[in-house]
Parts: structure tokens; sequence; C-alpha cells
């Protein structure tokens, strides 16, 4: 075998290796948006990519396939690969996939990813594995010393595309783009396969359509989507008197610019914790989940500090959702918001938590009795611990009990719990925001029994 070749399997081996792991990435930040990021949910992805690999490296050992045709079929399978992920990860056929599970009545996420992984990820995985079974055997027709060499350049390509696709392209250059350059790098490897007119032909017209589809014009103009990178997609959209901040699927934030008001919920801390402090001195408070930055937007004195992971948050507020500046007073950080707690020495009067990573979804570390401590140690004498939830008004499902009894084992004394709007406890569908509350007063845990009761003296 000529050196020149051998580099030309090599080279599809290391592109095999970077396309697999680049994809199942982008299917796990795409899938976020709808299901979420839990460790159940990436396990079943997971699984269903190493498990129909598998299966390919499998059959790519049959001795139907002649070593003759191997790089035509290579080059066939390159172009489906490349077309799998156009319909697997571009962001209007994923939505269009769960409009359709909703409308069926599908709703469970676990169900939801089950079938999209058996529909959109069995076969791409699947050709992966083939193909480096394949290219082995055309390495090894000639050396069969060539294994190590194959298992490194494959694990390499994987290796370098989870840092390029996660640290790179998908912060600097979106997750739609990096969508597109899955598709064009499966057209590549189909030409370095197999040169023929037909595959130019095929390959050129999956990569148009991949890059119109993922293009930020159809992103903005059919989706509103301003911001697609690896932590958030993010669009605004506007009413007669109402802009709506949608984050992952949730309207984060809701913005009324007729009289400078923000959501019910948000309202209401406004008006019952942040717009009535005391004005004597300026008081620190803590927004965890910047959101639209409608949390004291109305407040130029009080000091603010919003911590967020998305670093766009401040630029499409200020330019596209309040379409007004920040006020000099507020400040925004651009932290994990565990980490910030762990590292600031600072105590606020005022803390809100209301981080949300996708529709009814707090990211799991920040709802732990360890995480809810580290907010407790942060609060100032007297000062006052806000959460936003969205759970059951009335309890009727496991989380919501669990998540209270959760916040109770920390917060054990002056707590209380605010349904904002409607409640009905005898109904299931019973879904709100809840504000947890907190008021950070000393209790020296007394009750009142039938032979102590010293009511007039507490007074």
């Amino acid at each position: 075998m000529s050196k020149k070749l051998r580099a030309w399997l090599m080279v599809l081996i290391f592109l095999n290796g970077y396309i697999s792991l680049s994809l199942e990435l982008v299917v796990l930040r795409q899938l976020a948006f709808w299901v979420g990021s839990s460790p159940v949910i990436t396990s079943i992805i997971m699984g269903a990519f190493l498990g129909f690999m598998s299966l390919g490296y499998w059959l790519g050992n049959s001795p139907r396939v002649r070593i003759g045709r191997i790089p035509k079929i290579l080059s066939v399978s390159f172009l489906i690969i490349s077309g799998l992920a156009l319909f697997a990860a571009s962001f209007p056929f994923v939505a269009t996939y769960f409009v359709m599970m909703y409308q069926s009545g599908i709703t469970s996420s676990i169900i939801q990813t089950f079938i999209y992984s058996f529909v959109f990820l069995s076969v791409g995985p699947f050709l992966f594995g083939f193909n480096t079974t394949l290219l082995s055997r055309l390495l090894q027709s000639s050396n069969r010393n060539n294994t190590g060499n194959i298992m490194a350049i494959d694990t390499i390509g994987s290796v370098i595309a989870s840092m390029a696709t996660t640290l790179i392209l998908m912060p600097f250059i979106g997750v739609n783009h990096t969508v597109s350059l899955v598709i064009l790098l499966g057209g590549i490897c189909a030409l370095l396969s197999y040169r023929r007119i037909w595959v130019w032909i095929v390959s050129g017209l999956i990569f148009a359509f991949g890059a119109y589809v993922n293009s930020d014009y159809v992103q903005r103009n059919r989706y509103n989507i301003l911001v697609n990178n690896a932590n958030s997609t993010i669009s605004v959209v506007e009413y007669a008197d109402l802009r709506v901040l949608d984050m992952n699927r949730l309207a984060m934030s809701m913005y009324r610019p007729s009289n400078n008001s923000g959501a019910d919920y948000i309202n209401y801390i406004n008006d019952n914790y942040i717009y009535n402090l005391p004005k004597d001195y300026k008081r620190k408070i803590l927004v965890l989940g910047a959101g639209g930055f409608t949390a004291g937007l109305n407040d130029d004195f009080h000091e603010y500090t919003f911590v967020d992971i998305e670093p766009t948050l401040k630029d499409i507020s200020e330019k596209h959702f309040l379409k007004k500046k920040l006020t000099p007073n507020k400040r925004f950080v651009l932290q994990d918001a565990s980490q910030f707690l762990k590292n600031t020495t600072e105590t606020y009067d005022v803390i809100l938590l209301d981080v949300y990573s996708n529709s009814y979804q707090i990211p799991e570390g920040l709802i732990t009795a360890e995480f809810m401590g580290r907010i407790k140690s942060r609060v100032a004498p007297n000062g006052v611990v806000l959460m936003n939830t969205i759970v059951s008004t009335a309890f009727t499902d496991a989380y919501t009990r669990v998540f209270d009894n959760t916040f109770h084992s920390v917060f054990t004394h002056n707590a209380i719990r605010q349904v904002i709007g409607y409640m009905n406890p005898w109904v299931q569908s019973d879904t709100a925001n809840v504000i947890y509350v907190y008021i950070n007063r000393e209790n020296d845990g007394r009750i009142y029994t039938i032979n102590s009761t010293p009511v007039i003296y507490d007074r």
C-alpha cells in the first residue's frame, strides 16, 4: 500500500470519528431544548449511539462486502450520514418532530427521546461503526498490524470533535452552523471515498439544503431565533404591548413597555420585596438567572448582581427585549450560579433564584439541599431568599412534594410558599409559578402546647 493511499484512509478514519462525536454532541444540545439534559436523557441518546455503532462494527466484517466495492459503499454511507445529520440535528426538523409528538399525545420526555433515538439515531451510528470496520479492512489488507493506529486515529478525531464542537464551534458560530459543518464533512468524506460526478451532485444538494435550513435567515425569520449556541436557543417575540424573551422553549421573561412591568411572578417579587426596600442605604441584591433583567427593573438605587451562564443575555435584553440600557446599579456576571456562590464572600439582602434550563426544568444541581445550604450561607441577617419554581400548587406530583421537603430541610423556619395566580386544589393540572420565600431572622424553634402557651408575651 502506497503512503498516499494509507494517508487517505487515515484521513477518512479521523473524519469518521470526528463527525460521529460532533453529531452526537449537536443532537444532545438540540434535544436539550425540548427534553432537558438530565442523565437519563443523555444515557438514552448515548446508549442508542453506541448500540447501533457496535452493530455496525459487527456487520462491517461480513464477507459479502468485497474489498473492491468498499470505496463505493463508503461513499454512499457518508452521503446517508450527511442526509441523516440534516434531519436529525437541524432545529426546524427537530422542532417538527416534537410538535408531532405533542399532537399525538406523547408528552413524556423519556418516551419522546426513545422514539427519536430509534428513528434518527439508528442508521447514522450504525454507519459510523460500519465505516470504521470497512476502513480497517482496507488498511489491514496489506498490513495486519494497523489495529492500534486505526483505534488511535478514530479516537483522536472524536477527542478533537468533543473540544472543537463544544468549546469553539457551538459557542462562536452557533449550533445551526455547526450542523451545516457536520453535513459538509459528510459530503467531503463521500467525495474522498468515491470521486464520481453523481457523488458531487448528491453531496452538493444535501449541503445546499442543509445550509439553507440552518441559515441565520431561516432561524431568525421563521423561528425568531437570535441566538443558538452551546448554552441556549433564544428568541424575542413582540406583540402589541408585550415582548416575550423565549429561552430554551421557556418564556423566560415578559416585558410590557406601556407600564414598565414584567411577568406576574416578577411583578409580585418587585412589588413586595424589592420596590419597597428602605433607601437608608444601598442594599445588595443577587439575582441567579438573569432572564430579561426585569427583576428590580425600575430600581436605580440598590446594587444588583445578575449571574447567568449565557453570555449574550445582556446584549439581547438591551437591544431586542427591553430595548434600553441597564441602569448603572446593575452588573452582569457570566458564571455558573453554584460556582458564584462558592467563590463569593459577599452576603446579600435579597437573593432571587430564577434559573431554568428549559421548559419547567431547574438544573438538577440547583434543587439539592447542598445548593440551598450554599444560598442560605450568603443571605444577610434579616435578608430574604426568593426561589421561583414551576410546580403543582396542590402537591399533586412527586417532584413538587420532594422539592418542598428539600427546601424546608434547609430553610426550616420563617419560610412561606406563595402561589402566583389561580389555585384549585381539586384538579390535577394545577401547575403554576410558586415563589418559595425564606426570611433570615432569628427563630428559637419554640412551639405552643397545651401546657405552655405564652402567646401574650410573644405578641
